[in-house]
């Protein structure tokens, strides 16, 4: 007998649906498979044979033939285990397949018929939905993450080959009562506030002015650089800026959500990432593990930093041919691979924050601590390209704190909900300005954007004009001051950018042009 199930897969961060096509009939015993599987799919016959007959169910001899559709699209994963066994099943008669009409089904298989969970079925579920299915059947652990999507499609969540049998053999009026579907409330989990008592901008006693840029490149979505001695604060205030950032909205965390999905990094049992990511890779990482690949491509840290931050610590000591990756990525706001299996495009639109010394040991321009020649200084420097500094909207260096300061109480400190409420007004100024338009925050306004909403006047044309040639600006980096003047605007709640903005926007970039120029 012939039958037809419905399955998913992911290719790159985006999923597809297959038809799992089973026949079983008369002839040599065999258990082919076609459809350009990969190997971990063909080794589902394996898997599926055990897990059937460790489920009490006897596989009569027989010749049995899988195909995978669409055939011209490599199939890798193991969502596939369950599919293929319930299409044997209904097969052989032991289900009903007419009750599968509208039934996305994904699942692996253990050889003792428990069923594990998978990769990517958040964007597998949401396909199924595109498609018009009104069920899904998935591994148990993977239930709440199915279920986000809202009412309109039922996911059952099954714990072993077994149960899921027991419940495709049940009269329709009965298997709500077998396993009643799974429902997940996306507004409760929003409302949860994220406990980060022990993380907050209060902590940290002075570095007023680098706390200042961290609000401006939180309100704007700009790059920031800190350069600074060790032990001052950098880190400190680099892993707290996501607590002064706006909370992810649902369509960001599906988004996210998608991504750590597919990448198979979302916890066993959480429905969504409701936080912003903060991802803090280690200098030594390489390429692929940074921007995305392998021989399946999986997200890199980048993609995995997505609407949060990317914190490189000691940014200098990152390879140059690692960093100059950062460039597209910085640019576009995704990353691009391409492998003999086809082009793969992921989201990367992520606040860059960079924390170095200022040379090798970490104390220059201190010349009773530091030892190191020019000639190291300039060398290490160099590791940061002028591409990638060009693309760093603020670059800022982060002094050694003062006695006076380090010993006065946090008390006084500004909290981050304090700051956040400022961030966020900033934020939404941003979102009625450029409403209608594919621009998100300032720093995404491009040069005609630019013309368009940051009018200046004549005062303050002057003084861009002689920054320009003073300091030998180049034109992205005019165009990044104009944005940097915009947002501290927006922070002032100013429509009009004023030369104190553009002042304070210009003083980002004097750490630039101090040690880079």
């Amino acid at each position: 007998m012939f039958s037809t199930i419905k399955a998913g897969a992911i290719n790159g961060i985006h999923s597809y649906l297959m038809q799992v096509e089973v026949d079983v009939s008369n002839g040599l015993p065999a258990f082919n498979m076609v459809g350009l599987p990969s190997t971990e799919v063909r080794e589902a016959q394996e898997r599926v044979k055990v897990a059937l007959k460790n489920s009490g169910i006897k596989i009569p001899a027989s010749r049995i033939t899988i195909n995978f559709s669409p055939a011209d699209v490599r199939k890798e994963g193991v969502s596939v285990d369950l599919p293929v066994a319930i299409g044997i099943l209904c097969s052989l008669g032991e289900i009903d397949e007419s009750r599968l009409k509208d039934t996305l089904i994904i699942g692996q298989l253990g050889l003792d018929g428990e069923v594990k969970g998978i990769k990517g079925v958040l964007p597998i579920v949401k396909t199924a939905i595109d498609n018009g299915c009104k069920a899904c059947i998935l591994p148990k652990d993977n239930e709440k993450e199915g279920a986000v999507l809202g009412s309109s499609i039922k996911v059952i969540g099954v714990s072993s080959l077994a149960e899921c049998i027991t419940y495709l053999s049940s009269k329709d009026s009965e298997k709500d009562c077998l396993i009643p579907p799974t429902v997940v409330n996306v507004d409760e989990l929003f409302q949860k506030e994220s406990d980060r008592s022990d993380v907050d901008f209060a902590d940290i006693n002075g570095q007023s002015a680098l706390k200042r840029a961290m609000e401006v490149a939180a309100a704007g979505f700009h790059h920031i650089l800190m350069v600074g001695p060790p032990g001052s604060g950098k880190s400190m205030i680099a892993k707290r800026l996501p607590t002064i950032l706006p909370p992810l909205s649902k369509e960001e965390s599906l988004e996210v959500s998608t991504i750590y999905s597919v990448a198979g990094l979302l916890p066993a049992g959480k429905a969504l990432i409701t936080e912003r990511p903060f991802q803090s890779p280690h200098h030594s990482i390489t390429t692929s593990a940074l921007a995305g690949g392998g021989r399946v491509p999986q997200p890199g840290v980048i993609s995995l930093a997505h609407r949060g931050v990317l914190f490189l610590d000691e940014i200098a000591e990152f390879s140059r041919t690692t960093l100059d990756l950062l460039r597209q990525p910085l640019e576009d706001q995704e990353v691009h691979i391409s492998r003999a299996g086809g082009n793969f495009t992921y989201p990367a639109s992520f606040m860059l924050v960079g924390a170095m010394n200022p040379c090798p040991c970490g104390y220059y321009p201190d010349r009773g601590r530091c030892k190191c020649s020019q000639k190291d200084i300039a060398h290490y420097l160099s590791h940061i390209s002028g591409p990638i500094l060009d693309r760093i909207d603020i670059c800022i260096e982060a002094p050694k704190i003062d006695f006076a300061e380090l010993s006065t109480g946090s008390s006084a400190n500004e909290k981050s909900s304090t700051i956040r409420e400022r961030v966020i007004r900033a934020r939404d100024i941003q979102k009625e300005r450029f409403k209608g338009t594919n621009v998100r925050f300032n720093s995404d306004m491009s040069p005609i954007d630019i013309v368009r909403y940051c009018k200046l006047g004549f005062k303050e044309q002057r003084m861009l004009e002689k920054l320009y040639r003073q300091l030998g600006l180049s034109a992205r980096s005019y165009h990044r001051i104009i944005k940097l003047a915009r947002t501290i605007a927006d922070l002032e709640g100013s429509d009009q950018i004023k030369d104190v903005h553009i002042a304070e926007a210009a003083c980002y970039k004097m750490a630039d042009q101090k040690y880079w120029s």
